[in-house]
C-alpha cells in the first residue's frame, strides 16, 4: 500500500472513531442537517486539510529543496497541482455541507434552496469564507499548471498559503475572549502542519525519482522544514488546546482526550523527525557505499510509519473541529451585562494604565514570539558557524541583533501591544519603537551579510535560504525600495496616508489589519534605517552629508505630524477609542493629543542617535580613506605626491619661460 493511501486510511478511520467518541456525530436537538451532513463534512473537511497540505508542502518542497535541473522538480509540481484540484472540489463539497449543516434546508432543486445557497455563500461570513477558499484553490490548481519558474513559484505558493487564511478566521467566534490569539495560533498551526505533511508526501511520491545520493541531499533540506514546523505546530497547538481547554481538570473530557490523542500522535512524529530520520539516512548512505542499496528499505517503512502518525493527527484534528469544547465561545454580544470594551474587543478592560504596567502586563502574540524566537537563534547559529570555521563576527552586531529583537518581543507582546487597542497614545508609542526604535538595533547587525558569508551555498541548481535572500536583495524591486529617497518617502509618508485613511481603522479594530500594521512600520522603518547607516548591501548609498540632509529633513516632517496630532481638536477613530467605556485615563481626545506629543518628541531620540551614528561613520570612513592613501604612499613610495610636485615644477617653469 502506497504512502498517501496509508495516511488517508489511517486519516479517516481516527475521523470517525473520534467523531463517535467525542460526540461530533451525535443528532442534534433541534434543526438537525441528517447524518449525511454529520458525517460528511468533517470528512470533507479531512480532506480539505490533507489535499492543502499536498498542495503547500510540495510548492515549498520545490522552491526550497528542489532543482529545476532535476525530473523530481516537476513531477513535485504536478503534484501539487493534483493537490490544488482535490483541494478545490473538497472545498466546494465542504462548503456545501456546511450550508446544508447551518440553514438545515433539504436538498432540492427548486427556487427557493438555490435562492437560499447563494444568500449563503454571497452574504453570510461563512459562506464567504469557503467561496474564498474554493476560489483561491481553483486558481493554484491552473496556475501550477501554468508556471515552473522557481521565481513565479514562490507567488503561486503565497496564494495557496492564502486559501487557508478564511479557514483560520473562522475556526473561533469573532468577539469571544482569545479570538485574536485563536486565529493567530489556528493560522500557523494550518500552515506549518501542511508543509510538514506535504513535504513528506511529496517525498513518497518522488521515492523513485530521488533514488542514489539525491535523496539524502532533499531529505536533509526537508528535515530542516520540518523541524520548524514541528516547532510552531507544538506551540501553537497548546495555545489552541489552552483556550478552548481552560484547566488541567477538562483534559479528561471527550475533548480533552482527543487532544491527548493529537498531542501523542505529533510527539511520536517529533521523534520520528528528530532521531530515526537522520540516522536511517546516515545508514542509507553507508549501505549504498557498501553496495546494499536495499537498506534504504528501512528508511521508507519509517516513512510509511510516520504517515500512519500523521494519519491519526488528521483524523483526530478534523474531529475535533466537531466536537463540542468544555470552554464555550460565547461572544459579548450575547452577553447582556458585557462592557463597551467587551462588545468593540471581545476582551476585558485591562485595569488603569500605569508606568508599571507597560512592564507587568502581557498580551501575547503568537506569530511574534516565533519569529523573534527564530530570529535570535538562526542568528546566533549562524555566528557559531562562522566562528567554527576561523572567521570572525563582531561581537557588538550579535549584541546588537539580539537587543533588536528581545525589544520586538516586548513591543509586540508587552504592556504597549495590550494597552493600543485602548488608548491612542500606547498604540502611538507602539508605531513608533516598531519604525524608529527597534531597527536602530537591528540594521547594525547586518543580518544578509552573515547569511551571505555563514549558509552554505548550493551547487546543484536549486535554491535555499542564502540563495533566496541574495536574489531579493539585488532584485530590482528591492533596489528601489532601498533607495534613500523612496525609503525616506515611505517612512514618512505612511504616516499620513495611515493615520488619515480607513487603513488606521482596519488595523485598530481588525488582527490580520493589525499584524499588517506591524509588519509594514518595521519594514518601513528599517528601510529608512538601513539608507542611513546600514551595512548590508545596497545599490546605492547617499554620500555622509546627503544622509544628515535626509535625515533631518525627514525628522522635520515626522515632528510637524506630532505636531498636528497635538493640535488636533477631532478625534480619530470616535467609535472606537471614544468609546470603550473607560472610567480612568485621559479623555479619547487628550488621550490623542498625548500620542502626538510621542510622536514628535519620542521620535527625536532615535534621531539624535541615527545623526550620531553617521557622524561615526562619517569619521571612520575618512580616517579609511586617510589610511588607504598613507599606505599607498608607502608602497609606491609618494608617487602619486612626487608626480604631483613634477607636474608643478614644469608648470612653474613654462610660465617663467613666457615671463622672460
Amino acid at each position: 500500500m502506497s504512502g498517501p493511501a496509508v495516511l488517508l486510511l489511517v486519516a479517516m478511520l481516527a475521523t470517525l472513531v473520534a467523531l463517535a467518541y467525542g460526540g461530533g456525530s451525535a443528532a442534534q436537538l433541534l434543526a438537525d442537517p441528517g447524518p449525511v451532513v454529520r458525517w460528511g463534512l468533517p470528512l470533507a473537511k479531512l480532506l480539505v486539510n490533507v489535499s492543502a497540505a499536498g498542495t503547500i508542502g510540495a510548492l515549498v518542497l520545490t522552491v526550497f529543496a528542489l532543482s529545476p535541473r532535476e525530473p523530481e522538480y516537476n513531477t513535485a509540481i504536478d503534484f501539487a497541482s493534483g493537490s490544488a484540484a482535490v483541494f478545490t472540489v473538497a472545498s466546494a463539497l465542504t462548503g456545501f455541507f456546511t450550508f446544508l449543516q447551518v440553514t438545515t434546508i433539504p436538498l432540492s432543486f427548486d427556487d427557493r434552496f438555490s435562492a437560499t445557497a447563494g444568500q449563503f455563500f454571497s452574504d453570510i461570513e461563512i459562506g464567504q469564507a469557503w467561496l474564498g477558499t474554493t476560489l483561491i484553490a481553483a486558481a493554484v490548481t491552473v496556475l501550477c499548471f501554468a508556471v515552473r519558474s522557481q521565481t513565479g513559484l514562490v507567488f503561486v505558493t503565497v496564494l495557496a498559503v492564502g486559501a487557508l487564511v478564511p479557514m483560520a478566521l473562522q475556526g473561533h467566534a469573532a468577539g469571544a475572549e482569545g479570538h485574536n490569539i485563536a486565529i493567530t495560533a489556528l493560522g500557523l498551526h494550518l500552515v506549518f502542519a501542511a508543509i510538514w505533511l506535504g513535504g513528506l508526501l511529496t517525498i513518497i511520491v518522488l521515492r523513485k525519482q530521488l533514488a542514489g545520493g539525491r535523496i539524502d541531499v532533499v531529505i536533509d533540506r526537508y528535515s530542516t522544514l520540518a523541524l520548524v514546523s514541528f516547532i510552531v505546530v507544538a506551540a501553537s497547538g497548546y495555545v489552541g488546546a489552552e483556550l478552548r481547554l481552560g484547566t488541567w481538570e477538562r483534559l479528561f473530557t471527550p475533548y480533552g482526550i482527543l487532544v491527548l490523542v493529537k498531542v501523542f500522535a505529533l510527539t511520536a512524529l517529533g521523534v520520528f523527525g528528530a532521531v530515526q530520520r537522520r540516522t536511517l539516512i546516515r545508514r542509507m548512505q553507508r549501505s549504498e557505499q557498501a553496495g546494499r542499496p536495499h537498506a534504504g528499505r528501512w528508511f521508507w517503512w519509517l516513512v510509511v510509519a510516520e504517515l500512519g502518525f500523521m494519519g491519526l493527527a488528521s483524523g483526530v484534528a478534523a474531529a475535533l473541529a466537531k466536537t463540542a469544547t468544555p470552554v464555550a465561545q460565547v461572544t459579548a454580544t450575547q452577553v447582556p451585562t458585557s462592557t463597551p470594551a467587551q462588545i468593540l474587543t471581545g476582551e476585558l478592560l485591562p485595569p488603569e494604565l500605569t508606568f508599571g504596567r507597560y512592564f507587568t502586563e502581557w498580551s501575547f502574540d503568537l506569530a511574534w514570539v516565533l519569529f523573534c524566537a527564530f530570529g535570535i537563534f538562526f542568528y546566533v547559529a549562524g555566528v557559531a558557524r562562522l566562528r567554527r570555521r576561523g572567521d570572525q563576527w563582531p561581537v557588538f552586531r550579535t549584541v546588537l541583533w539580539v537587543t533588536g529583537m528581545l525589544v520586538l518581543f516586548y513591543i509586540t507582546n508587552g504592556g504597549a501591544n495590550l494597552y493600543a487597542q485602548y488608548l491612542f497614545s500606547s498604540h502611538m508609542l507602539m508605531h513608533m519603537a516598531l519604525t524608529m526604535l527597534v531597527p536602530v538595533f537591528l540594521v547594525p547587525g547586518a543580518p544578509v551579510t552573515l547569511a551571505a558569508r555563514a549558509i552554505r551555498k548550493r551547487q546543484d541548481g536549486s535554491r535555499g535560504p542564502r540563495e533566496w535572500i541574495l536574489l531579493a536583495v539585488h532584485s530590482r524591486y528591492a533596489g528601489i525600495l532601498a533607495n534613500p529617497l523612496v525609503a525616506a518617502a515611505l517612512f514618512a509618508g505612511s504616516l499620513w496616508v495611515f493615520y488619515y485613511s480607513s487603513l488606521f481603522s482596519w488595523a485598530t479594530t481588525d488582527h490580520i489589519g493589525h499584524e499588517w500594521m506591524v509588519v509594514h512600520f518595521l519594514i518601513t522603518g528599517y528601510l529608512f534605517v538601513q539608507s542611513l547607516i546600514g551595512i548590508d548591501p545596497v545599490p546605492y548609498r547617499l554620500p555622509y552629508a546627503g544622509r544628515l540632509l535626509l535625515l533631518l529633513g525627514t525628522m522635520a516632517f515626522h515632528a510637524f505630524f506630532g505636531v498636528t496630532m497635538m493640535t488636533g481638536t477631532g478625534l480619530l477613530l470616535a467609535d472606537w477609542y471614544g468609546a470603550m467605556g473607560r472610567d480612568w485615563g485621559l479623555s479619547g481626545i487628550a488621550d490623542q493629543q498625548m500620542g502626538g506629543g510621542i510622536a514628535w518628541s519620542v521620535g527625536e531620540i532615535p534621531t539624535i542617535a541615527l545623526a550620531i551614528a553617521v557622524a561615526i561613520q562619517w569619521s571612520h570612513s575618512d580616517e579609511k580613506e586617510t589610511r588607504r592613501k598613507d599606505r599607498n604612499a608607502d608602497r609606491t613610495h609618494d608617487a602619486e605626491l612626487t608626480q604631483y610636485n613634477a607636474q608643478l615644477a614644469r608648470l612653474a617653469a613654462r610660465d617663467r619661460d613666457r615671463a622672460e
